[in-house]
């Protein structure tokens, strides 16, 4: 199997029921790799599939050359993982949370500290050393949790939706930093439910549905494939009778979803023209993304 990480035929079932139904995925050195998908797609279950922390029903699994869950110890030194929720222990600075989780990877006190500088600066926390974890914002806490993850210089970070929460800056900031490690050659495995931070962080990614990858490529191919190069919205009163009389002589596809018509196109501007002409319709314009071709495979239909 090839890559820093491999996943081939990979299956599993809860309860007689599949979470994981036959995905196959290679990731490569340097890489940041995509795993989106609704609640209950899957994506939790195959990160802790990777890990080792559950086993498969059947398929093979690899992390740097270790299979997986067999020798998912060894695997793991070589790990950094950044949980969905922060689980920073409160009681310690800082500085003691860095030196705290080090230790779990066998990490001499001395070996830990000579890292701190620079892990500091990563996160911007150096100001902050000293401070205790309730005296942090919000976005100094995901930092701490992303430096934590580094302490033992890993090939590999998993990251499971890192910026949840977090207001403009520090999002742009977290993105900063991954990009950073990626020009280190670390390879990222990012889960999130932020469409614009897969389109600017991945590299690849997989959209995954029911247990099944159901599309697989770089963002903008994915957006090529299945959009187009262009939406314009039409929106408001009187937008599902104007598109069921008029958006398939403008659009190579369009849908209604409450009272908005998305008209998917190549060329906009007849459209656009059409829309203009007729005063009464508000519109949108703007270039396809990766959001509308994960609505369009995954539905726009709630998930509980």
């Amino acid at each position: 199997m090839s890559g820093v990480i491999s996943v081939k035929n990979l299956h599993k079932s809860y309860a007689g029921q599949n979470v994981i139904n036959g995905i196959d995925i290679a990731i490569n050195k340097g890489e940041c790799y995509g795993l989106l998908g609704p609640n209950g797609a899957g994506k939790t279950t195959t990160l802790r599939l990777m890990l080792g922390l559950i086993g498969p029903d059947s398929g093979e699994l690899s992390l740097l050359g270790h299979a997986v869950p067999g020798h998912a110890r060894e695997a793991r030194l070589r790990v950094g993982v950044v949980p969905q929720i922060d689980n920073l222990d409160p009681d310690f600075s800082v500085a003691e949370n860095l030196l705290v989780y080090g230790r779990y990877f066998g990490m001499a006190d001395s070996e830990i500290e000579a890292r701190m500088p620079a892990l500091l600066e990563f996160a911007n926390l150096a100001h902050r050393r000293d401070a205790k974890i309730p005296t942090l914002s919000g976005g100094m806490k995901r930092r701490l949790t992303l430096a934590r993850a580094l302490v033992n210089d890993p090939d590999i970070i998993f990251l499971d939706e890192p910026t949840t929460g977090l207001d403009p800056q520090a999002r742009h900031l977290i993105w900063q930093r991954l990009r950073e490690l990626t020009a280190q050659g670390k390879t990222l495995l990012l889960t999130t439910h932020f469409m614009d931070e897969a389109e600017r962080l991945c590299h690849r990614l997989a959209i995954l549905d029911h247990g099944r990858m159901i599309a697989q490529d770089t963002p903008r191919a994915l957006i090529a494939q299945h959009i187009g190069a262009q939406v314009v919205e039409v929106f408001g009163e009187g937008a599902a009778e104007w598109a069921q009389q008029h958006a398939g002589h403008y659009a190579q596809r369009h849908e209604v979803s409450g009272e908005t018509a998305f008209c998917y196109v190549d060329d906009a501007q007849p459209l656009l023209a059409h829309l203009h002409e007729n005063g009464e319709l508000r519109y949108l314009h703007r270039p396809a993304n990766l959001e509308d071709v994960f609505l369009k495979l995954t539905g726009r239909e709630m998930r509980e």
